[in-house]
């Protein structure tokens, strides 16, 4: 610090540091994967850290033609709770790397926060 100023050079290496860090916890976020169950694991969604669908489970017992319209409500709301779990873990990961570090900081491109 010279003259009450922090050092910018110094700054800017931590802001270097972390945005490096950030870029690799969400790489790692790719292969995590939560998976969310819905009307009795009648169906199951499973998304990645990256907020990604990556897989859905359907049971055979619940695909019938006639009832089309209660299927399509438990993939939407299975969909919704998987990304909302995934949100959740990706906020955990990138708060670890964060913490003490405002999320709105310019040029810190933290998506989901």
């Amino acid at each position: 610090m010279t003259n009450g100023m922090p050092n910018m050079k110094e700054m800017f290496k931590q802001v270097q540091k972390v945005q490096e860090r950030i870029a690799q916890v969400q790489a790692e976020l790719e292969s995590k994967t939560v998976t969310a169950e819905v009307g009795g694991g009648m169906v199951k969604v499973t998304a990645n850290g990256r907020q990604r669908i990556v897989r859905v489970q359907i049971e055979k017992d619940v695909i019938n033609p006639s009832e089309s319209d209660m299927l399509e409500d438990l993939v939407v709301a299975g969909v919704n709770k998987a990304l909302e779990e995934s949100t959740k873990l990706a906020q955990e990961e990138l708060s670890k790397v964060t913490s003490g570090i405002l999320p709105n900081m310019p040029g810190l491109n933290l998506p989901g926060l």
